[in-house]
């Protein structure tokens, strides 16, 4: 007798992967809805009909099928369509799965090879943040975090990014809780001077730590933010003053700063406007 086949789990006994012409079309369309609607701020049926270039009936009953399942919500006094509370729920699922560290790592070895500095991934506590992982250089003076290392907010890159975008009031209260221990001559050991750098840090999108916490270190930091728009952590780049020198800065910048923005973008969130 011929062993039968065993059936791939989550899939049907009589599954053949589909060509593209082949795919579900109403799920297709519905989906290709779903992603319009989610990137807006409400929107009207016509708005939506004409982005998806699906017939405008055709839409309706999509979106009233995608309502019924909490995915979409509609605003009967504007008349507007907005993503629903169901795709949150989703969405925290997914987030769950995939944690921030595992799906960082790869955008980490990516920023240490463009840099040729170590990389790092830190998360915000209440009133620090703890360094979670690192991908190190391959030079032989290099810089090292162990997992579970934690650094006062206005004394790192990565804090001082975090510290950035949330309100003044909330700096203040953060700042008089944790204190500002001055680590070197060089830590902003002062609120008005903390105050003024994470102004520029905000303008430019990544912050530096020229050796705050260790003489003969700098990094280079940016946030990365949760779907409310909020920093939950950051991605950064350290290494010996010798090596990301003053001129080296404005390279280094940019590249942690989209570093950050994808990882932010792979965990579902949104940078602040």
């Amino acid at each position: 007798m011929e062993p039968t086949e065993k059936r791939q789990r989550g899939r049907p006994r009589a599954f053949n992967a589909p060509s593209d012409a082949a795919q579900v079309q109403s799920l297709d369309r519905a989906l290709r809805i779903l992603a319009i609607v989610a990137e807006g701020s409400g929107l009207s049926l016509s708005e939506i009909a004409n982005a998806s270039g699906i017939a405008a009936s055709t839409a309706y009953r999509m979106l009233t099928t995608l309502e019924a399942h909490g995915m979409v919500e509609f605003d009967k006094s504007d008349q507007l369509w907005s993503i629903g509370v169901e795709t949150y729920r989703m969405g925290a699922a997914f987030l769950r799965r995939r944690k921030l560290v595992d799906r960082a790592r790869i955008v980490m070895q990516e920023l240490m090879e463009r840099t040729g500095e170590t990389a790092n991934l830190g998360l915000a506590e209440d009133d620090c943040v703890v360094f979670v992982s690192q991908v190190e250089t391959h030079q032989a003076i290099r810089a090292f975090f162990r997992p579970g290392t934690r650094s006062p907010f206005h004394a790192s890159g990565i804090g001082k990014a975090v510290l950035a975008y949330l309100d003044g009031d909330r700096v203040a209260a953060i700042s008089r809780k944790a204190g500002l221990e001055a680590f070197t001559g060089k830590t902003l050991s002062t609120l008005p001077a903390l105050a003024l750098d994470l102004k520029t840090i905000r303008e430019r999108g990544w912050s530096v730590d020229d050796e705050e916490r260790n003489l003969g270190m700098r990094c280079v930091a940016a946030a990365i933010f949760n779907e409310f728009g909020e920093p939950v952590g950051g991605v950064s780049v350290s290494g010996p003053t010798a090596r990301v020198t003053p001129d080296r800065l404005a390279e280094i910048g940019p590249l942690v700063r989209d570093a950050a923005a994808e990882v932010t973008k792979m965990i579902g969130g949104s940078a602040p406007d």
